[in-house]
């Protein structure tokens, strides 16, 4: 059907023609980062020479064509590749750093240099917006503060993403995704019952706020060109995200005075809305609304259930969560999973098994949506990673670039603003670029 998001006409992204100057490291400014490449912006992300991003040590595991054979074959003599600006690098990728860097291009620069910060202002003064997640006032000390930049470029939009925010008694100190669970109250209400708290599984506090920031960049973007063309200062937190994202266990506790504990896999306010398990593993049941808990009691074959005046309404069934979820129990684990959800389909029951990740990217719907994506890396290889969930009848997004070689674009990107080969030999005797 012409005009459908699966069949995009276009094969640009929204933001294409806009450029983005990422200082960021680690994960929460890489993910926003990374959301506007998949939209379309040019991002060049500057890494500091030798390491680069830190997250290019964070092995195993790694993406790599192998260490001896066709595939692990290496161009240049002690089994070295020259990259598009010769620099080498030793062939293996960080899985962690592949995962947050795709359509990027990157340079080396090293910003404790008067130099290396002037290759900065050049790129920020035709730049459309500056990412970054240094400590507070870094940027300032370094002369690359919004206030140093937007004078040059009043349309730049800049946004600094740190731990506790701009302002504050806590604004200095250092901040990690874990602290900020703890911190920002998720670790209280997440684990099982009676047992010790739990980090959620992936970053949430950087991905929540790589998200908020991404958010705030594009509105800031679009407030630019609705308005008289002026950007503006953008300050997001990893603990005002937590905050944020607290949702309704935070209203819940404004209503009852109690603070949510934790509860595994159950809902405060839905039941039955939890994990069980079953003879041979897990299933995950929804029943979000009254309407499913008929069905759910006809799938399972228990009408004593839906005769019981207890469990009639969900508020009942939350009063008498211990007592429901004991009978539910007791009935699943006679099942195997597949029979349960089976049985749960059959009734349009909201059910799934729990998957590992391995399970989840060969789901046919996964497939179908897209949500795989790989590319060609010059000396790893075939990597792959999860795609953007964003889709567009008109402007996909999409995978150009793979997730660039520490400093593959040094020099092609510097001869865009202008710089010639005496100047980038300069740069390079005054320590701004890597040898």
């Amino acid at each position: 059907m012409v005009g459908e998001a699966r069949n995009p006409e276009g094969d640009a992204g929204p933001l294409d023609g806009l450029t983005v100057l990422d200082l960021s490291r680690v994960l929460v400014g890489p993910f926003c980062t990374m959301q506007l490449g998949d939209l379309g912006a040019e991002v060049i992300k500057v890494e500091r020479p030798g390491p680069g991003d830190q997250t290019r040590t964070w092995v195993p595991p790694a993406f790599s064509k192998g260490d001896s054979g066709e595939d692990g074959e290496r161009d240049g003599e002690d089994g070295e590749r020259d990259s598009e600006d010769g620099e080498t690098d030793s062939g293996a990728e960080s899985a962690y750093y592949v995962s947050v860097n795709r359509n990027k291009r990157s340079i080396q620069l090293d910003l404790t240099t008067e130099a290396g910060r002037a290759v900065v202002r050049d790129i920020a003064r035709e730049a459309d917006v500056l990412v970054e997640n240094f400590r507070v006032g870094k940027t300032e000390e370094w002369g690359l503060g919004y206030g140093d930049l937007v004078e040059e470029n009043p349309g730049l939009v800049y946004c600094g993403i740190s731990g506790y925010g701009e302002w504050g008694p806590d604004r200095d100190k250092p901040a990690y995704d874990i602290m900020m669970q703890a911190r920002g109250g998720f670790m209280s209400f997440t684990g099982v019952e009676g047992g010790p708290p739990v980090r959620i599984g992936v970053a949430l506090a950087d991905v929540g706020a790589g998200m908020y920031a991404t958010q705030a960049i594009l509105a800031a973007l679009l407030e630019r060109e609705l308005g008289d063309g002026r950007g503006q200062k953008i300050d997001v937190s990893l603990l005002d995200g937590q905050a944020a994202w607290t949702s309704y266990m935070a209203t819940n506790y404004f209503a009852s005075g109690e603070p949510p504990g934790r509860m595994g896999s159950k809902h405060p306010n839905i039941v039955p809305y939890r994990a069980y398990e079953t003879a041979d593993d897990y299933i995950v049941v929804a029943c979000s609304s009254d309407r499913f808990w008929p069905p759910l009691c006809e799938a399972i074959d228990r009408p004593d259930l839906l005769a019981d005046e207890r469990y009639e309404t969900n508020e009942g069934r939350v009063r008498n969560r211990e007592e429901l979820d004991r009978e539910l129990a007791e009935t699943f684990a006679a099942m195997t999973t597949d029979e349960a959800v089976e049985r749960l389909d059959d009734h349009d029951v909201p059910a799934s098994r729990v998957r590992d990740v391995g399970e989840v990217f060969a789901d046919p719907q996964i497939e179908a949506r897209g949500m795989l994506e790989e590319a060609e890396h010059p000396t790893a290889g075939t990597v792959r990673f999860p795609g953007s969930p964003m889709h567009f009848s008109r402007t996909p997004t999409t995978v150009r670039r793979h997730p660039p070689a520490l400093g593959e674009h040094t020099e092609s990107v510097l001869r865009e603003y202008g710089y010639g080969d005496g100047d980038i030999d300069e740069l390079r005797d005054r320590g701004a670029i890597s040898e």
